[in-house]
């Protein structure tokens, strides 16, 4: 190993513009994902006046508000957070389908790390157990893997 070049991005938010994009549908889910990533990114280093939160009404608008905000050019990354919930009817599998793919276009359209922190469950319980209870903080997991690949893309 000790012949490879090794690049890795040193976690820290210092001097970068952040925007988070939020949806409001399960409201009750996203304010503790935005608080996980709001907390991560302060601890390393952002200045909160350098933090933009956009709400918009769902998953599905993540996409098209993620790519105004990466077209303007005023950040170095987004962090996308929502959470759709499994019912009763098909709509979870097309909304997740073409929210993720959305994401996913913003992100490699703009050259943009979008953090993907949008939960897809299949019920209440494991929302709540990854916006904070036993199975961590998805949304600072999603601000902590924009932020490295922000750092990572400098170095490259």
């Amino acid at each position: 190993m000790k012949d490879i070049k090794i690049i890795e991005g040193k976690l820290t938010a210092q001097g970068l513009n952040i925007a988070i994009v939020a949806a409001r549908f399960n409201d009750f889910v996203v304010e503790s994902l935005i608080g996980g990533a709001v907390d991560y990114l302060t601890r390393h280093g952002l200045d909160p006046e350098k933090l933009t939160l956009v709400r918009v009404p769902g998953a599905f608008e993540l996409p098209l508000a993620c790519q105004k905000l990466a077209q303007s050019g005023k950040f170095d990354g987004i962090v996308a957070l929502g959470a759709v919930i499994r019912g009763a009817t098909p709509h979870f599998e097309y909304i997740c389908a073409e929210a993720t793919k959305g994401l996913a276009q913003v992100s490699l359209q703009n050259g943009l790390p979008v953090g993907f922190g949008l939960l897809t469950t299949e019920d209440l319980n494991q929302a709540v157990e990854r916006a904070g209870g036993k199975a961590g903080n998805k949304g600072a997991d999603s601000a902590a893997a924009m932020l490295e690949t922000i750092q990572v893309l400098k170095l490259l």
